[in-house]
This record gives structure tokens, sequence and C-alpha cells, in this order.
């Protein structure tokens, strides 16, 4: 009779296999690639949730610059 083990991924599969990732893509490159993946999946989420234009970066939200807030105080000068 054939038994089917469950592949599961244990701690030492994760170490070797950032070892080996490490060793090919070097220490300065690794950071980056991990860097764009994170983005990428976080673009895909907010794709998902129905959002039409991601956030980029240094992008604001509409603020104090603009605004009944704004007015008022442009009235008093």
């Amino acid at each position: 009779m054939i038994r089917v083990i469950p592949m599961m991924i244990g701690t030492t599969e994760l170490l070797l296999i950032a070892g080996i990732a490490l060793l090919l893509f070097g220490g300065t490159k690794l950071p980056e690639m991990m860097r764009g993946l994170g983005k990428g999946v976080r673009e895909f989420k907010e794709g998902m949730n129905g959002t039409n234009e991601p956030k980029r970066e240094g992008e604001k939200e509409a603020g104090p610059e603009s605004g009944p807030e704004v007015e008022e105080v442009e009235k008093k000068k």
C-alpha cells in the first residue's frame, strides 16, 4: 500500500532555501528583490479590493491645503 505524506516545509528547508538565495543573488540584491516583491503583492491586493488607482510613494491624500478651513484662514488675512 502506498502512503501519501503531506509536503510541509519546515525550518530546515526554509533556512536551506534562504541560504541558496543569498549565495545566488548576494546580500545587496536580495533586499531589493524582496522590496519589489512586496510592492507587487500590495498592488495586487489593491487591485483585488477594487481601488482604481494604487497609491504612489510621496502622494498625499486631500488635506488642509484645500477646503473650507483654508478659505477661512485666507479671509482672515
